[in-house]
């Protein structure tokens, strides 16, 4: 494991502010997001997720705004997804100042984004993020879950990243809805089952609740981790983790 693992903190923005909650209910404001991302950029973060997570859902524009106020306050690389329809708009984020652009439902719907975000900006430039449940039905495996996870696609979770690392994406956010926002931990089984089958970094995402839960998600094939509760809320720094991580010999920035 020679590349150092990044430390991440995501920030969901809805109506210009950051909010959390547990498996994408029950919302709490946590602050100004360019505040929030320019204090985390000064507490050691590696990097910064935003996501605009009502703008898929109401069909309102990307957060362009959202990336050119963050262009002049944060200095470490972060990503911006959220109502992107098209190549275009993936184009005017990364004009203003995003280093790499989130696909969700955009790249679910059509995912010839993904082939041709990829050939015009460079594979780094184009995450793929999937939400993702266990099925409902008791069988095993993953669904992937559109516009805040109000809408199940029944579309198999390892079967579309596959077919998204073919088509160009340089990186997944593999977010857990089960685990998301109930700090128990990251869902280890789906980290494993991704890395297994594909060889693109995986960001974890959905349950970190203690820099132990990340410690697992890497040993399971994480090459990142993603964390939002636990900064917000300040029960973790940003430099506690690293110290954490470093403590379990996992390598750090």
């Amino acid at each position: 494991m020679g590349l150092c693992v990044r430390v991440i903190p995501c920030l969901d923005v809805d109506a210009g502010r950051v909010v959390k909650g547990t498996r994408f209910r029950d919302l709490r404001d946590a602050g100004d997001p360019v505040e929030l991302a320019a204090r985390y950029d000064a507490e050691g973060a590696d990097e910064i997720v935003f996501y605009d997570i009502t703008a898929s859902h109401e069909q309102r524009d990307t957060a362009t705004e959202l990336a050119r106020r963050a262009a002049e306050e944060v200095f470490i690389p972060y990503t911006i997804g959220g109502g992107v329809r098209g190549v275009a708009d993936m184009r005017a984020m990364l004009r203003a100042g995003s280093d790499k652009v989130s696909l969700n439902s955009a790249a679910v719907k059509d995912p010839g984004i993904i082939d041709e975000g990829a050939e015009r900006f460079g594979s780094q430039c184009v995450v793929l993020s999937a939400d993702v449940k266990r099925r409902e039905n008791g069988s095993p495996g993953w669904e992937v879950y559109l516009n805040g996870g109000r809408l199940n696609t029944q579309k198999d979770a390892l079967e579309w990243l596959v077919e998204g690392e073919r088509r160009g994406a340089g990186e997944f956010v593999l977010n857990s809805m089960d685990s998301d926002g109930t700090e128990t931990g990251y869902d280890l089984d789906l980290i494993s089952s991704v890395a297994e089958r594909t060889s693109v970094p995986i960001i974890a995402s959905g349950g970190a609740g203690h820099p132990d839960h990340m410690v697992a998600a890497v040993r399971a094939g994480a090459g990142a981790v993603l964390a939002a509760s636990i900064f917000h809320f300040g029960e973790w720094s940003i430099a506690g983790v690293k110290e954490e991580l470093k403590k379990a010999g996992v390598p750090v920035r």
